[in-house]
């Protein structure tokens, strides 16, 4: 009996697993396309955004308890940043429906910021450290700061 080893090769290709455990394949079981890197940047500058969202939920909420001298001032600059910071998220998510992505969730721990999101049809998961989310959301607001200088 002869075996032809293309038929049989391909047969074992398609019986086999999927090469990423716990994670669906698309076709008849090949491998995830590399990820895409502007695709994971969208989704690191969007999980980045919402915690520049809520620090500066914060920092308006104190600002406007705290007994300073000028605080609607103090107040509508904060309010300013927080509008960009909507703006941005907004066309962020435009971007998402258009590119088919989806983030489902974000987990905090003491040691990381870890979000889980769809893209092309695979599930994928990244994780920043608290330090260097810290110094990224900084940056976002120091950025934003200079391009509002005329």
């Amino acid at each position: 009996m002869v075996l032809d080893t293309e038929t049989r090769t391909a047969q074992l290709v398609k019986e086999a697993p999927p090469a990423w455990p716990g994670r669906e394949t698309q076709g008849d079981g090949e491998s995830p396309p590399a990820q895409l890197g502007k695709e994971l940047e969208l989704v690191k500058r969007y999980v980045l955004l919402g915690v520049v969202k809520a620090v500066l939920e914060h920092d308006i909420r104190i600002v406007g308890a705290a007994p300073t001298k000028l605080p609607r001032l103090y107040e509508s600059m904060l309010r300013g940043l927080q509008d960009r910071v909507l703006l941005e998220l907004a066309d962020l998510r435009k971007q998402f429906k258009a590119s088919g992505i989806g983030v489902y969730e974000e987990k905090r721990t003491r040691e990381a910021l870890t979000a889980s999101y769809r893209c092309m049809g695979y599930q994928r998961s990244f994780s920043m450290p608290w330090t260097f989310v810290k110094a990224e959301s900084e940056r976002v607001l120091k950025a934003y700061l200079r391009t509002d200088r005329r």
